[in-house]
């Protein structure tokens, strides 16, 4: 049994499982003349995040903060003094942090390929003309300068482009972060990177490793920001949803969304 199967064990039926990518003019403004929506304005549940992507989410979440913690009492040693085994306690508990953050990240990995259309590569990697101007149009609402938000029903272009650089980022951090703990004669980051370490220098890869954190930290601050507020206009269950799987469209954002259809209807719950 794959992962995915495992995690829609236990939905119900209507909860959709492994679609395929709506194609374009599927959704969209336009879409909703062509097909009359019966209680356009209805409210109904739509399950988006299958299991495996809510887990990954929580956990990449919280080895952010622990990474970012640990890696930095490392560098700086704050508040605990590091005398006795203060630091190796550390130091462990930043590795350990580190090769789970390794699985979560290939599992979500597996999910770009194997997940449903909210969760595949192409709901980060615009395919069409209308999901890439989606991207400034969704940054022109953070600027105040449209007041609409685009019609989306899982991640809107701007905040999957940041994922994108996200993902990117937290590779730097895997691949730097092992070949400093290379030093210390650990492996695999001893062998698989030592190339690294006589290419770049030591001091290189902990500047590297050091601000690559604090872009992480800073898009995960806006992550924050953005959800709370997009939740709160659109009242979607925006943030539950990466708890509970679901979020509450209404039946007209169902079908005009761009990710979105008529046929999600029929997989809609009340």
């Amino acid at each position: 049994m794959t992962a995915v199967q495992e995690s829609l064990e236990g939905l119900p039926a209507a909860a959709p499982a492994d679609e395929p990518v709506a194609p374009e003019g599927h959704g969209g403004a336009g879409h909703g003349a062509a097909h009359e929506i019966e209680n356009p304005d209805q409210r109904v549940r739509l399950y988006i995040w299958q299991v495996p992507v809510r887990i990954t989410h929580w956990v990449t979440a919280a080895c952010i903060v622990t990474l970012s913690i640990t890696g930095g009492y490392i560098a700086d040693p704050f508040l605990i003094p590091p005398g006795g085994s203060v630091m190796t306690t550390i130091r462990l508990i930043h590795i350990v942090t580190a090769l789970t953050f390794l699985v979560s990240g290939l599992v979500r990995t597996w999910m770009l390929i194997t997940g449903n259309r909210f969760a595949r590569w192409i709901a980060f990697i615009p395919t069409s003309k209308r999901q890439a101007m989606e991207l400034f149009h969704q940054a022109g609402f953070y600027g105040f300068v449209r007041a609409e938000i685009p019609k989306v029903l899982g991640h809107n272009q701007l905040a999957a482009t940041a994922y994108v650089v996200l993902f990117a980022l937290l590779l730097v951090e895997t691949i730097t972060g092992f070949a400093l703990d290379g030093l210390m004669g650990a492996e695999p980051g001893a062998t698989m990177f030592g190339w690294l370490r006589e290419l770049a220098g030591p001091q290189l890869l902990r500047v590297v490793h050091h601000l690559a954190m604090w872009v992480i930290l800073a898009i995960a601050l806006f992550h924050v920001y953005s959800c709370i507020l997009v939740d709160h206009i659109e009242h979607n269950g925006l943030v539950s949803s990466m708890v509970n799987g679901f979020k509450f469209p209404t039946r007209e954002e169902v079908v005009e969304s761009r990710d979105g259809g008529p046929e999600l209807l029929d997989r809609t719950l009340p």
